[in-house]
C-alpha cells in the first residue's frame, strides 16, 4: 500500500467517527497505522506453527539482548567478585584484631549491596527478553537444563537471604560467638555466589561446546550437558576475572573518594583502600592470562575450526585490541606501584628510579610485541612489496610463541614491581640476607632467560609441542618464581629495619585517575571478550546442533560491534557511578575528635608484609620491626 492510499484510508476512518473525541481517535489510528508494519513482536505469532523468533523495531532483538546480557554479566562479575576479598578482609580483622580491615570489608560490602538489586533487575530483564525473542532456543535449553534452572532459583534465594543477614547484621554481630557467626555467613555468601556463577556458565558453555546427551532422566541429561569441555575453563576464567573487576572497581571507588575528600584521616583511609583495590586487581591480573590460555587450549581441542576463527580468522584482531587493553592495565598497575614508592615512601625514588625506568621500557617493548598482528590488511600493491600478507620482519612477532613469551615477561615485571614496593624503605638485617637476595636474583634471571629461550625454540617445533609443552612450561616457570620469591621476601622483611616511614594520604591526584583508568580498561576488556566468545559460534545458537535462522545469523563486523561495546562500557560506568553515589549518600563527616581511632590505615597492609601500627593517629607512620 502506498503512502497516499494509507492517508486516504485514515481519512475515511476519521469521517466515520463523529463527536468531539474524533481528534484523539484519529491520532491513535495514525500512530498505530504507521507502527503496525514495524512491530515484529506479534507478526510471527500469526503464522502456522510455533514462533521461533521475534524482533523489535529500530534497535533489533539481538542488539537489545546483547546490551542487557553484557550489562548483567558486568554487574554480576562485580557482585560475585567483591564478597571474596570483603570476607578475606573481615577474616584478617577477626583473627588479627585490626579494625581497619573490618572497616574496609564493611565498605566493600556496602558497594555490594548497592549493586545487588541492579544486577538482579538486569538478570530478570534478560530472562524476559530471551523468552520473548528466542522462544525456540529457550525451550530447547529449558528441556536440557530444567533441573539446574530450579537449582539456580534456590541458590538465588539462599544468596539473597545470606547477603541481607551478612550486611544488616554487621554491627550486631561484632563480638564473641556472634562475630564467628558473621564470618560464617560471609563464607556462605561466597559459597552460594560461586555456584550461582558456575551453574549458568554450563548453559552458556554448552552453546559453544555441546556434548552428546544420552537418554535418561532429566537430571542425567542436565548433568551430561553441564560437563561440557569448556565448562571448567570458563568457571576458572570468570572467577579470576570477577576478582580483577571487583578489585579495580573498588580501587576506582577509592580513587574517586580520595580526590573528593578533604580531611587528612579520610585521605589516608581512601589512599589505603585504593592500594588494596589495586593490589587485588593485580593479584588476579597475574593469573588471568594463564586461565585465558587454558580456555583457548580447550577450545582448540574441542573444535579446531572454532579456535582458528577466534585466533586466526576474522576475530583475531580482537586479540590485538585485547593485548592493548591488558597492556594498559599492566602499565597502569605498575605506574600506581611506582607512584607509591615515590610519594608514600620518601627517599626511595632515587634508589629505585633506574629500576622503574628499565621496567617501563621493558613493559613497552613487550606490549609492542604483543600488539603486533600476524597478518596485515593490505592492498595488492602493498602485499606484493611485502611478499604476502605477512610483514617480512614483524610477521614473526605476531604468532603465539612470541605473544606468550612477552605476556609471561610482563607478569614477571609486574610481580617484581610489587616486590620492589614491598621492600622500599627497609634495610635487611638477617645474616643470610645477601645469600637470599642472590638466590632470588638468580631465580629471576634464569627464569626470564628460560622463558625467552622456550619462546624462540617454539618457532622450530610443531604447534602441538609448543602448545602442550613449551607454553605450559613457561607458565609453570613464572608460577615457580612467584611462589618462591614471595615467601623468601617475607622472611627477609620479618627481621628488617625500617629506614623510611610510610606516609598515607600523600599520593598525587593522578594516582586516583590511574585507578579509574584501570577500572575502565577492565570493563572494556570484559565486553570485548564477551563478544569474542559469543561470536565464535558464528551462525549457531548451539554449535553444530541448533542453527540460527533469524535475520541476525551473522557475526557483526568489528566496527559495529565496537559501538555496542563502547555503549555497554559507557552505560556500565554510569551505573557504577550511580552505585557509588547511592553507597555514599548516608556518609557523614566525622565531627568528634579522634573518631575512628585505631581504624586508620597507618603502616603497610598485612597483605604487603607489614605490621599494624600502634602509634597515635595523625603520624602516618609505620611501626619499626
Amino acid at each position: 500500500m502506498s503512502a497516499i492510499q494509507e492517508v486516504e484510508t485514515i481519512q475515511r476512518a476519521l469521517r466515520a467517527i463523529g463527536g468531539q473525541g474524533r481528534w484523539l481517535v484519529g491520532l491513535l489510528l495514525t500512530v498505530g497505522w504507521f507502527l503496525l508494519p514495524s512491530l515484529g513482536l506479534a507478526a510471527e505469532g500469526t503464522t502456522a506453527g510455533p514462533t521461533e523468533y521475534r524482533d523489535i523495531p529500530y534497535i533489533g532483538s539481538r542488539n537489545l539482548v546483547w546490551i542487557v546480557a553484557q550489562l548483567h554479566l558486568l554487574l554480576a562479575g562485580f557482585v560475585l567478585g567483591v564478597p571474596i576479598f570483603a570476607w578475606l578482609c573481615e577474616v584478617i580483622a577477626w583473627r588479627g584484631g585490626e579494625k581497619r580491615y573490618d572497616k574496609l570489608a564493611k565498605e566493600f560490602t556496602k558497594l555490594l549491596t548497592s549493586a545487588y538489586a541492579t544486577t538482579a533487575l538486569f538478570g530478570g530483564i534478560l530472562l524476559f527478553l530471551l523468552v520473548a525473542f528466542y522462544p525456540k532456543l529457550m525451550n530447547y535449553l529449558t528441556d536440557v537444563f530444567f533441573p539446574s534452572f530450579l537449582l539456580y532459583c534456590l541458590l538465588f534465594l539462599l544468596e539473597t537471604a545470606t547477603l541481607y543477614l551478612y550486611w544488616y547484621g554487621w554491627d550486631a554481630m561484632q563480638y564473641g560467638k556472634k562475630k564467628t557467626l558473621h564470618v560464617f555467613l560471609g563464607f556462605l555468601l561466597n559459597f552460594f555466589a560461586l555456584f550461582i556463577m558456575i551453574v549458568p556458565n554450563a548453559w552458556a558453555t554448552f552453546q559453544s561446546s555441546p556434548v552428546v546427551i544420552a537418554d535418561g532422566t532429566a537430571f542425567e541429561r542436565a548433568w551430561a550437558a553441564t560437563w561440557n569441555p569448556t565448562w571448567w575453563p570458563i568457571n576458572i576464567h570468570r572467577l579470576i576475572a570477577n576478582v580483577v573487576l571487583g578489585g579495580y572497581i573498588c580501587g576506582a571507588y577509592a580513587g574517586v573518594r580520595y580526590l573528593s575528600v578533604k580531611s587528612p584521616e579520610d585521605r589516608e583511609h581512601y589512599d589505603w583502600m585504593g592500594y588494596v583495590g589495586n593490589f587485588i586487581g593485580v593479584f588476579g591480573l597475574l593469573a588471568l592470562p594463564f586461565a585465558g590460555y587454558w580456555l583457548m587450549r580447550e577450545i582448540y581441542q574441542y573444535n579446531q575450526q572454532m579456535g582458528i576463527t577466534l585466533m586466526g580468522g576474522f576475530l583475531s584482531w580482537l586479540f590485538i585490541i585485547q593485548a592493548m587493553l591488558i597492556g594498559v592495565l599492566f602499565l597502569g598497575s605498575n605506574y600506581y606501584f611506582w607512584l607509591g614508592i615515590t610519594h608514600r615512601i620518601p627517599g626511595s625514588e632515587a634508589k629505585y628510579r633506574r629500576a622503574m625506568l628499565m621496567m617501563l621500557v621493558s613493559l613497552l617493548l613487550c606490549l609492542a610485541v604483543w600488539m603486533t598482528p600476524h597478518s596485515l590488511v593490505a592492498s595488492i600493491e602493498e602485499a606484493q612489496k611485502m611478499g604476502g600478507a605477512h610483514h617480512p620482519l614483524l610477521g614473526v612477532l605476531g604468532v603465539m610463541s612470541a605473544k606468550m613469551t612477552v605476556s609471561n615477561l610482563m607478569i614477571l615485571i609486574t610481580f617484581m614491581s610489587f616486590v620492589m614496593y614491598w621492600r622500599a624503605g627497609k634495610q635487611d638485617t638477617a645474616g643470610w640476607a645477601k645469600l637470599g637476595k642472590a638466590v632470588m636474583g638468580a631465580i629471576l634471571v634464569l627464569a626470564s632467560i628460560t622463558v625467552i629461550v622456550l619462546g624462540i625454540w617454539g618457532y622450530f617445533v610443531p604447534a602441538i609441542v609448543r602448545i602442550n609443552y613449551f607454553s605450559t612450561s613457561q607458565v609453570a616457570i613464572v608460577g615457580f618464581v612467584i611462589l618462591t620469591i614471595t615467601p623468601l621476601t617475607a622472611l627477609l622483611l620479618k627481621s628488617s629495619k625500617t629506614t623510611t616511614e610510610m606516609v598515607w594520604g600523600s599520593m598525587p591526584p593522578r594516582a586516583g585517575y590511574a585507578l579509574v583508568l584501570n577500572a575502565v580498561m577492565v570493563i572494556l576488556l570484559m565486553t570485548l571478550m564477551g563478544y569474542a566468545r559469543s561470536s565464535s559460534r558464528v551462525h549457531w545458537h548451539v554449535y553444530g546442533v541448533m542453527r540460527d535462522t533469524s535475520p541476525y545469523a551473522y557475526s557483526p563486523a568489528l566496527g559495529s560491534a565496537s559501538l555496542i561495546m563502547a555503549f555497554c562500557t559507557f552505560f556500565f560506568c554510569i551505573l557504577v557511578a550511580f552505585i557509588f553515589w547511592v553507597a555514599t549518600m548516608g556518609d557523614k563527616y566525622k565531627t568528634a575528635a579522634g573518631a575512628g581511632k585505631g581504624e586508620l590505615p597507618h603502616g603497610i597492609p598485612a597483605m604487603a608484609g607489614g605490621a599494624p601500627d600502634d602509634r597515635p593517629q595523625g603520624l602516618g607512620r609505620e611501626k619499626e620491626f
